[in-house]
């Protein structure tokens, strides 16, 4: 069996607070975007992993479809399978491609050998295995709380803007961006509901983004050439290296290409 693990943006982050379990709390908005993984799961005489496509770094042994494979396997008696995973969603991107290819493999393994685990007993499996795999679950935009894992239902449809994502060469290591963040207990991100994307600029903000262009100039850089090109809205995507843009329509940005990876209408 093969399924598609789609990527995320975040539209805005804030980080509140540090937890006593070493983590975070924040406020986000998580919507799924058009960038996915190809992920393929057999029956096999042993239990393996295999990828294709870009690179993951890592031993495959500890990736994380497998151990959504082993969550599971403590609970049910599960079977030996091959894992192949085609990656495209780029890696420290700020997209969640692992968090999805672990979501989704849960959702895979539990169709194939009909686990009849329902939402809320699948997103508590995902949530073990890392702080925004849940939001793959239900896979719809959100309005995240807690570590990333505590969900309020939005009505928000972005279709009928053109979305653009920069990829630019570098990766954004999630501890060294959460390392130059100071959380604020003040105010609240809005939910968006009714508030067009040609207003966000002033009341929608990334927390992760002043640390991160500091680190990296050429991402702010990134960000700068988007809202030249006519962007209504621009912004890093979780802690980076991404950067997606919403356009009144769609749009070519060759100058960008020339240094970056680029996707278009996402």
């Amino acid at each position: 069996m093969i399924i598609f693990p789609n990527a995320k943006i975040n539209l805005g982050l804030k980080v509140v607070n540090r937890r006593h379990d070493g983590f975070h709390n924040i406020e986000t908005i998580f919507y799924p975007v058009n960038i996915k993984d190809a992920l393929e799961i057999v029956e096999a005489e042993d239990l393996s992993f295999t990828s294709s496509g870009i690179h993951i770094p890592g031993h495959s042994e500890s990736n994380l479809c497998l151990k959504a494979w082993h969550q599971l396997a403590k609970d049910f008696r599960l079977p030996n399978v091959h894992i192949h995973l085609h990656k495209q969603i780029p890696v420290g991107a700020g997209l969640g491609g692992g968090s999805a290819d672990a979501a989704f493999c849960l959702r895979l393994l539990n169709e194939k050998f009909g686990l009849k685990l329902n939402q809320e007993e699948m997103e508590r499996y995902a949530s073990q295995l890392g702080s925004d795999c849940a939001f793959f679950i239900r896979n719809q935009p959100v309005k995240a709380s807690g570590k990333g894992d505590v969900f309020t239902d939005l009505h928000l449809d972005l279709d009928k803007y053109y979305i653009v994502l920069v990829m630019p060469p570098v990766h954004v290591s999630t501890a060294d961006a959460y390392s130059g963040v100071v959380p604020s207990e003040n105010g609240s991100l809005p939910d968006l509901t009714g508030i067009p994307p040609e207003n966000w600029q002033n009341i929608l903000y990334n927390d992760f983004e002043a640390p991160v262009f500091r680190m990296f100039p050429q991402i702010a850089k990134v960000k700068e050439a988007l809202y030249r090109s006519g962007a209504l809205y621009a912004s890093l995507s979780g802690s980076g290296a991404s950067v997606y843009a919403l356009f009144s329509k769609e749009v070519k940005l060759p100058e960008l290409e020339k240094d970056n990876l680029v996707f278009y209408g996402i």
